[in-house]
């Protein structure tokens, strides 16, 4: 589980993501890239769920962006589709490796600016261990994954808000399943017309999570590089 938010306006685009990754085989953690940009189109892609999948979708759009012909639009049509194609590959790799397929889902954003329509957009994508089309949901205003900490709070592009965001975010997720399965730092891309900006900020929070054996919490030096989160 990650955390995963968008903020949108018209000339505006904020995305913001933990970097907390787990090895599905281990459950070793690791500093994940979940989110990525192809910054000569002011695009930006981010994930929640499987690391490797989203890295293939990216990898794809990526060499799409040099076409000429390259848009926003027109990566955004392909990103569904192209979940579907490739989901029975990674379903046929995890059951490769025993992984229950119960667990197996991704959520990606691809959102940036759109010459043609002189705003903003986003669009959301989920697809889960079934046989079904991957869900597609154009963005208005933005979304928060998980949303139930957030209940009640206002949007706000503020850094200060931002931040507290994900820290309500990965205190729910990490007390909810009982171990840390978010934080480490939150990644912030923020998109305007011909300008793109990524900052990371730590969660420095002592009590972020309900310390559990073997973990180690961010004020005590980590015994390996395995046990670092």
């Amino acid at each position: 589980m990650s955390v995963l938010n968008v903020l949108l306006s018209p000339d505006r685009l904020l995305v913001a993501v933990d970097t907390l990754a787990e090895d599905a085989q281990t459950g070793h953690h690791s500093a994940g890239a979940k989110l990525l940009l192809i910054p000569q189109h002011t695009v930006v892609m981010a994930c929640r769920g499987s690391a490797q999948f989203f890295l293939k979708i990216y990898d794809l759009a990526l060499q799409a962006s040099f076409r000429a012909d390259f848009t926003l639009e027109g990566v955004m049509a392909e990103v569904g589709p192209t979940i579907d194609r490739l989901w029975p590959t990674y379903l046929q790799a995890a059951d490769a490796f025993s992984l229950p397929r119960q667990n197996l889902r991704t959520e990606l954003v691809v959102g940036g600016w759109s010459p043609s329509q002189h705003r903003m957009m986003a669009t959301a994508y989920s697809k889960h261990a079934v046989e079904t089309p991957a869900l597609i949901q154009p963005l208005m205003g933005g979304m928060a994954s998980p949303g139930e900490p957030l209940r009640g709070r206002p949007d706000s592009f503020d850094p200060t808000e931002v931040m507290k965001a994900g820290v309500l975010q990965a205190t729910y997720l990490n007390e909810k399943t009982g171990r840390q399965v978010a934080g480490g730092s939150l990644l912030v891309a923020q998109l305007r017309e011909r300008e793109v900006r990524i900052n990371e900020w730590p969660f420095v929070q002592r009590d972020l999570v309900r310390r559990q054996p073997g973990w180690v919490r961010p004020d005590q030096p980590a015994t390996s590089a395995c046990d670092a989160i």
